[in-house]
C-alpha cells in the first residue's frame, strides 16, 4: 500500500476505534469469572480463534462487502431479526481481532505497523455496520448508549408487544417457556463448547411504567454450519428462535455488549408476565410469529420445542463425548472465529472452507496451547499483563487505573516514512480434526443446499429495505405518522401480527396495550 493512501486523518480514527474496543474488552474480562470449562479446553480453543480472526478476517470482509456493504448488512440485522443483531459479535469483530494481533506483536512476529491496510479495513467495517445497525440509537455500541441494546423499530416493538401472551408464574405458558429456554440455553451452551456464542439478549424496552421487554435469540439450533450438528439436530425444527419476554417489577440497568444483562431487583422467573416467539434467517422477510395463532398454541410449541432440543441435546452430548482433543479445540476455535459467519450468509457468499476450517498459519501455534500457558496468555491478553501492554508510567487506565493499555495503536511514524507492511496476505488452506460438513442447511425456506442457500440470499431483500422506504428512519416517522408513505411502511411489519394489521402508524404504546389486553 503507498503511503499516499494512509491519511493522518485515517489513522486518527483508526486508533480512537481500537482503544474504544480495548476499554470495553478490559471491562467485560474483568467483570466476568474465569473461562475455563472440565469438558473443553477453552483457554486453548480461545487463543487458537484469535489467531484464525487475525489471519482471515481482512480477507473475508472484503469477500463480503464484494457483494454487498457493511452498511447493508447493518440495515438487514436492524430490520430482519437475523443473527448478527447478536450483540456479542458487534464486540468480538474487532475484538477477536486485535488480540489475535495483541498476541503476535507480544511473540514479536508482528510489529504494531503490520499490517495497517488490513487492521484500518477490519475497524472501518466495523464501524460501518456497527453505526448502521444501532441506528435507532445513534451509537456505534451497547457501551457507548450506558450499556443499552435497542436497535429495533417502533413498528416491530409494537407488533413484540401487541401480540405476546401474558402469563404468571404457576400457569401452564409460563411452565413451558421457562422449560424450553432452560433447555434451549443448557443446549445452545453445548453447541458453542461451553460458551454463550448460542445465546444473547438485547433490550431494555419500555411496555409500561413496571414493565420492560427483553428480547432473548437462541442461534444455530439445528443443522446449519456447525458439521457436529449434522444428524443430531435434525429433528429440531427451526436453526434460530427468539423469545419476547414481558418483565414486571424488574429494572434492566445494564444490557452489555456481550448480550448479558443486569437487573434491579433481580429477574427471577416469577417476574415473566408476558411471552411470544419467532424466527427468522437471512433468507425471511423479518421476524415470523412461531405458534403465536393462540396461548394454547404457543404453550403446545413450547412443550415440543422443548422435547426435541432436550433429545438433540443428549444425542450432542454423546458425539462429543467421543471426541480428541483436537476435535474439541477445533470445534471451540472454529465457533469463535465464526461468529461473524451471517454475515457471508447474508451477502450470499458463504463457503465452508472460509469459516468451518483452521487456517494452516494459525495451526502453527497449536502446539503452545496446553492448557496451563493458555489459561495465563489469556489472562494476560485480557487484562494487560503482558510487555506489549505497558505504557508510560504517568497513563492511567481507564477502569484499572494502571499504566497499560490493551492494544497497541498504529503509529503516526508512518506518516513519516516509518516502514509498515499492509496485511498479512490472503486466506490460506485451512485444516480440522472434525468431519466434513454435510450439505444440507435448515432455513426458513426449507432444508437446502448451500448453493442454494447463497443463491437465495443473494437474491433476498426484506420489503423494508426496498429503496423507497430503507432511509425512512425513526425521525422521519416522527414527524410523517399517519402519512400514506408512513402507513404503507408500518403495514410491512403488521401483515404478520395477530392484533395490529392495518392499524397503520399513528399508535401510540397505550393503544397497542388496549389493543392486546381487549383480545386476552
Amino acid at each position: 500500500m503507498s503511503l499516499n493512501r494512509i491519511s493522518y486523518a485515517q489513522l486518527l480514527e483508526t486508533n480512537n476505534l481500537i482503544q474504544m474496543s480495548a476499554d470495553e474488552t478490559y471491562w467485560l474480562c474483568v467483570t466476568r469469572t474465569v473461562q475455563e470449562s472440565k469438558l473443553f479446553p477453552v483457554p486453548p480453543y480461545m487463543m487458537l480463534s484469535y489467531m484464525m480472526c487475525y489471519y482471515r478476517y481482512p480477507s473475508l470482509l472484503r469477500k463480503i462487502e464484494s457483494r454487498m456493504s457493511a452498511e447493508e448488512i447493518g440495515d438487514r440485522a436492524r430490520n430482519a431479526g437475523i443473527k448478527i443483531q447478536n450483540p456479542s459479535m458487534g464486540w468480538a469483530l474487532p475484538g477477536f481481532y486485535l488480540l489475535g494481533r495483541e498476541w503476535l506483536i507480544n511473540l514479536g512476529l508482528i510489529r504494531p505497523q503490520d499490517a495497517v491496510e488490513d487492521l484500518m479495513y477490519v475497524m472501518d467495517f466495523w464501524k460501518r455496520f456497527q453505526l448502521s445497525w444501532h441506528r435507532n440509537n445513534g451509537h456505534i455500541t451497547n457501551k457507548e448508549f450506558g450499556h443499552r441494546g435497542q436497535f429495533l423499530p417502533e413498528r416491530r416493538l409494537q407488533v413484540f408487544h401487541a401480540d405476546m401472551f401474558d402469563c404468571k408464574a404457576g400457569d401452564e405458558l409460563h411452565e413451558a417457556a421457562q422449560g424450553f429456554m432452560a433447555a434451549a440455553s443448557q443446549y445452545g451452551f453445548l453447541i458453542s463448547c461451553e460458551s454463550r456464542i448460542s445465546l444473547h439478549n438485547s433490550g431494555p424496552y419500555k411496555l409500561a411504567d413496571d414493565r420492560e421487554m427483553i428480547v432473548r435469540d437462541f442461534m444455530d439450533l439445528s443443522e446449519s454450519d456447525f458439521p457436529w450438528l449434522d444428524d443430531v439436530a435434525k429433528e429440531v425444527p427451526y436453526n434460530n428462535l427468539t423469545v419476547t419476554m414481558a418483565v414486571k417489577d424488574c429494572h434492566f440497568y445494564l444490557v452489555d455488549d456481550w448480550g448479558s444483562f443486569e437487573s434491579k431487583p433481580e429477574f427471577t422467573s416469577d417476574k415473566l408476565v408476558g411471552v411470544g416467539l419467532y424466527t427468522s434467517d437471512s433468507l425471511s422477510d423479518g421476524y415470523a410469529p412461531v405458534a403465536m395463532g393462540s396461548r394454547e398454541e404457543l404453550t403446545v410449541c413450547f412443550k415440543t420445542l422443548t422435547d426435541k432440543i432436550k433429545d438433540a441435546n443428549n444425542k450432542l452430548w454423546r458425539r462429543i463425548a467421543g471426541w480428541t482433543r483436537d476435535q474439541m479445540i477445533d470445534a471451540g476455535a472454529i465457533t469463535y472465529f465464526s461468529i461473524i459467519k451471517d454475515l457471508a450468509h447474508v451477502a450470499g457468499v458463504y463457503d465452508v472452507s472460509d469459516w468451518m476450517m483452521v487456517d494452516e498459519r494459525a495451526e502453527r501455534f497449536r502446539p503452545l496451547f496446553n492448557d496451563e500457558y493458555s489459561r495465563d496468555a489469556l489472562v494476560g491478553l485480557c487484562i494487560g499483563t503482558h510487555q506489549s501492554h505497558r505504557a508510560n508510567e504517568y497513563t492511567m487506565m481507564q477502569h484499572s487505573n494502571l499504566p497499560q493499555r490493551l492494544y497497541s495503536l498504529i503509529p503516526y511514524s508512518i506518516l513519516q516514512g516509518e516502514d509498515y507492511t499492509s496485511s498479512c496476505g490472503p486466506v490460506y488452506p485451512g485444516t480440522s480434526h472434525l468431519p466434513q460438513k454435510v450439505d444440507r442447511y435448515n432455513t426458513t425456506r426449507g432444508v437446502i443446499g448451500l448453493a442454494e442457500y447463497n443463491r437465495l440470499s443473494r437474491e433476498t431483500r426484506p420489503p423494508v429495505l426496498e429503496p423507497q422506504y430503507r432511509h425512512l428512519c425513526e425521525t422521519w416517522v416522527k414527524y410523517h405518522a399517519g402519512t400514506p408513505e408512513a402507513d404503507k411502511l408500518y403495514a410491512i411489519e403488521q401483515a404478520s401480527s395477530r392484533l395490529l394489521k392495518g392499524k397503520g402508524s399513528r399508535l401510540k404504546r397505550a393503544d397497542v396495550e388496549k389493543l392486546r389486553t381487549a383480545s386476552l
